[in-house]
């Protein structure tokens, strides 16, 4: 192990808290009534609804009808849209193919008092209205003025492709191919339209989801809509298309709400008991394991802001995820794990000051011997948050794609529960960063100070005398 130089202590620990800063308290402007927010702080963190409470839906097509794939994929766009036409932003919509269901989790609207979550779920399953009108425009209250061209029906198909250019390169656009009725109808609109820079909007109920230029007459029933799409794009607005023609609804299987009192009530528990819990560790590990020990309660901070700049976004390249009651207590469990981790290090240290090496070598040797017990205790960990997330996240997400095989061996797929996916990921992030911090980090601030003359004293490190 390359000895750390002495600067190495304190550019490790500027680095820990300034990043600690950060994930706590975020970065924001305001110019005006805007906000703009550049590095995303704990405030930003999505409580689950098992902390501010809200509503646990599942729904099921009506009527007994057996939805394909595409028909489910189709009707999750629609509820999305709805979702968000009611102004309820955080949510989590998810497809379980397997069973035909749409599974829905929307928190209580923040600051309205007036809020129906009966109602917002009855509207939510409805059947949905597709429009295609002349025009752009729109009411005062939001409403389409132009006049119905097409309506969902008269659309059989609508699908993303990918169409060659000039260039060499390719585009996505969005196909629609039109029954005959509304084929020739079409015609006939689209030839009196050509040419005058007008357009045709498409709505799904009162939110309109496209308005393509109609450049020259259609009169074979086939329409391709151009615009900068790219894959996702062009999927989700071909689904949306698709969902004003279900030949069903949709209809509740399973309803509850959850009081926002008794989440903010369990969430302030268990972050008292957190805070007594760490005050007590930082104490233990500072006196039983000394320097070490003190180093350890400063890299498990580091550990606990690098799980809570995971779950708020704070990585540029990493989504935000909802952070629930059971994800909590993962960061807690992973807080444990890493106290146990410099445990293991330090009783390997003291072993090795014990036996009569010289500092240096024993806390080279006391870091070798400790990997190996820390590396078997969080890849099993891990092992077990990857199953978790499988397990409990969406269908299409990356870890239930790589075990789909494995789950459907015993008849089995994902079940969406987001809280316990929430578990999951907040283990997996804190059983990495115990290598980051734990063991990367501590030992880097500990063989640095351990180069100053004031430091060099082994009582520091649990050796019982200085030799």
């Amino acid at each position: 192990m390359k000895r750390a130089k002495k600067i190495t202590f304190f550019i490790v620990f500027a680095l820990i808290a300034a990043f600690a800063a950060s994930v706590v308290f975020g970065f924001t402007s305001q110019y005006g009534d805007i906000e703009s927010v550049y590095i995303k702080g704990v405030n930003d963190i999505r409580l689950g609804i098992d902390i501010q409470g809200g509503v646990d839906v599942t729904f099921e097509p009506a009527d007994g009808v057996d939805a394909t794939d595409e028909q489910l994929d189709a009707a999750l766009e629609v509820v999305k849209l709805r979702l968000a036409s009611l102004n309820i932003n955080d949510s989590e919509v998810y497809c379980d193919d397997q069973n035909d269901r749409i599974i829905v989790r929307f928190p209580w609207q923040a600051g309205e008092e007036n809020f129906d979550p009966e109602a917002a779920v009855k509207e939510l399953g409805e059947t949905a209205v597709l429009t295609f009108r002349a025009g752009s425009e729109k009411n005062e209250d939001g409403t389409p003025s132009g006049d119905i061209v097409l309506q969902g029906n008269d659309v059989k198909k609508a699908e993303p492709l990918r169409q060659p250019n000039d260039d060499g390169t390719f585009s996505y656009v969005v196909s629609l191919e039109l029954s005959d009725s509304g084929a020739e109808y079409f015609s006939q609109i689209t030839s009196a339209m050509a040419g005058t820079g007008e357009a045709i909007s498409i709505w799904m109920d009162n939110n309109m989801i496209s308005a393509p230029t109609v450049n020259e007459a259609i009169t074979d029933g086939k329409a391709v809509i151009t615009g900068s799409f790219d894959a996702e794009s062009a999927k989700s607005l071909a689904d949306k298309i698709n969902s004003g023609a279900l030949p069903f609804k949709l209809e509740t299987s399973s309803f509850k709400t959850i009081s926002p009192t008794l989440g903010s009530g369990a969430l302030k528990a268990m972050l008292i008991s957190a805070l007594i819990a760490f005050a007590f560790i930082a104490v233990y590990m500072t006196v039983l394991y000394r320097l070490p020990g003190f180093i350890s309660v400063i890299t498990i901070i580091g550990q606990i802001a690098a799980t809570l700049a995971a779950v708020s976004g704070w990585f540029g390249f990493m989504a935000s995820s909802t952070l629930t009651i059971p994800g909590i207590a993962g960061i807690i469990l992973t807080v444990g794990m890493g106290v146990d981790a410099n445990i293991i290090t330090g009783e390997r240290i003291k072993e090795e000051i014990r036996s009569g090496k010289s500092l240096d070598s024993a806390l080279r040797s006391g870091y070798k011997r400790a990997f190996s017990s820390i590396l078997d205790g969080n890849v099993t960990s891990i092992i077990v948050a990857i199953i978790l997330m499988a397990a409990f996240g969406t269908p299409d997400s990356f870890f239930a794609k790589i075990l789909n095989g494995l789950f459907s061996l015993f008849g089995i797929g994902a079940t969406t529960e987001g809280v316990i996916y929430s578990f999951g990921f907040t283990l997996l992030v804190g059983s990495l960063m115990n290598f980051v911090m734990g063991v990367f980090a501590a030992r880097l601030m500990v063989t640095s100070l351990s180069r100053f003359k004031a430091f060099k004293n082994r009582k520091l490190y649990g050796g019982g005398s200085n030799e």
